[in-house]
């Protein structure tokens, strides 16, 4: 029986999903997580606890482990653990990425180097501290532009500014954030740095892909139909098939597999999200990983394969039925987080659940939970998952059932510069 690491953070809430595709596959599963598990002593040779932090002891962790149970892969299910699945693959001979090519993927500076140094399409691009003078850097900088934290994902942090002044603002926001000893802790190195770069325009998608032996296979491609613009990029439905037009379709999947090869990526998942415009097809962001949150729910291959039994499958060298996504139209609705505050109770899931082709609504934020929205924060609501004949009817049952859902929020109130929950009727949303 192959046996699997998988690098699951204690704060990812996919593993149900993996440890589902690894039964199916009859794969024995290890996991591997940053915090000491509970019952690990019930289960030796099951549990690991790893430093996933820039540094060998992650990779030490794991060949030590290996040395007493030895591992056929190593799987990473986010971008938090990609890097160290892929140094410490190499250290045990397993099939991997390159781990520069990985944390190119993980720092959006690099990754902006290598594509433009690659022809790949990019903006003009630069590096700048969270202490320089945003002023100097507007001098040097076309409109509209947008600053990005160098190593937050799901829009985190990133913001549009269209002229110095709101470009002003936007950078000290960043800053802001940054400084946060929680997010500061999670950005590591980069948690100094800021990436200014020009807006691209036009329609956003989102590539799923998984590359085996240089070749991509496109799983799916995600419209994105409510408009990205800013000056925040708060991703809410995806509905797969796309309607764009054929040979756009063509182009954005060429411009994904250019860019893995510019990156070095060689095997694996991908996840693309991707813009195309009258000059073609613009990545705007790579990652050596799945589909995050719960979205991949809305994926079946073959005859019913789910994308985590897909990734599994080419880990450990078995053979893939078929890369087909099943028919019909699906998509997921990321709940937005409207307003600062405490989630105090949500109302009317079960009127969402039995709408016409809904499949299911999850609440992912417990109540009584503060709630953070973007730029600053890096959570939704839940997920609603929506399948149907057509894309089109797939996205109305999305927002059909999001219209019914009311969440019951106590506002924030800023104290001393921070925003904090207070008492008083809750807004409903």
């Amino acid at each position: 029986m192959p046996r699997v690491l998988l690098l699951i953070p204690s704060a990812n809430y996919r593993a149900p999903d993996f440890m589902r595709a690894a039964a199916a596959l009859d794969v024995e599963v290890v996991v591997g997580t940053d915090n000491e598990p509970p019952l690990a002593a019930l289960a030796p040779g099951h549990m690991l606890q790893v430093d996933y932090r820039e540094s060998e002891s992650g990779p030490q962790q794991i060949a030590d482990f290996a040395r007493e149970h030895p591992l056929d892969a190593i799987v990473a299910v986010d971008d938090q653990g990609t890097t160290l699945a892929a140094r410490a693959s190499r250290w045990l001979g397993l099939p991997h990425n390159s781990p520069a090519a990985v944390q190119a993927t993980r720092n959006k500076y690099d990754l902006r180097k290598r594509l433009s140094t690659a022809g790949i399409a990019s903006p003009p691009f630069l590096l700048a501290s969270t202490r320089d003078d945003p002023a100097r850097i507007a001098a040097r900088i076309p409109f509209p532009c947008v600053v990005k934290p160098l190593s937050l994902a799901g829009g985190r942090g990133v913001i549009r500014a269209d002229d110095a002044e709101s470009f002003a603002a936007a950078f000290a926001r960043l800053a802001a954030l940054l400084t946060n000893p929680a997010v500061a802790d999670e950005c590591g190195d980069t948690a100094g740095r800021i990436l200014v770069e020009g807006y691209i325009p036009g329609v956003e998608v989102s590539l799923e892909g998984l590359i085996d032996d240089g070749h991509l296979h496109v799983l799916a491609l995600f419209d994105k139909p409510d408009p990205l613009e800013g000056p925040f990029f708060e991703e809410t439905i995806y509905v797969t098939p796309s309607r764009l037009p054929a040979e756009e379709q063509h182009a954005i999947a060429a411009c994904a597999e250019a860019a893995a090869h510019a990156l070095g990526l060689t095997a694996g998942p991908i996840h693309a999200e991707m813009r195309i415009n009258s000059d073609g097809a613009w990545p705007i962001d790579i990652a050596a990983r799945t589909i995050g949150g719960l979205c991949s729910r809305t994926l079946r291959f073959g005859t019913g394969m789910s994308l985590e039994e897909l990734v599994l499958r080419q880990a450990v060298g078995a053979a893939v039925p078929s890369y087909q996504r099943q028919g019909g139209a699906a998509g997921v609705m990321m709940i937005p987080i409207p307003a600062a505050g405490t989630l105090e109770a949500v109302q009317g899931l079960d009127e969402a659940r039995a709408l016409p082709a809904i499949e299911d609504v999850t609440i992912t934020i417990p109540r009584c939970r503060p709630l953070v929205p973007l730029p600053e924060g890096g959570e939704y609501l839940g997920f609603i998952f929506a399948r149907a004949e057509t894309p089109e009817e797939v996205e109305a049952a999305l927002r059909r059932a999001h219209a019914a859902i009311e969440f019951e929020i106590t506002p924030a109130k800023v104290v001393n510069g921070r925003e904090r929950p207070v008492g008083g009727s809750p807004r409903r949303r």
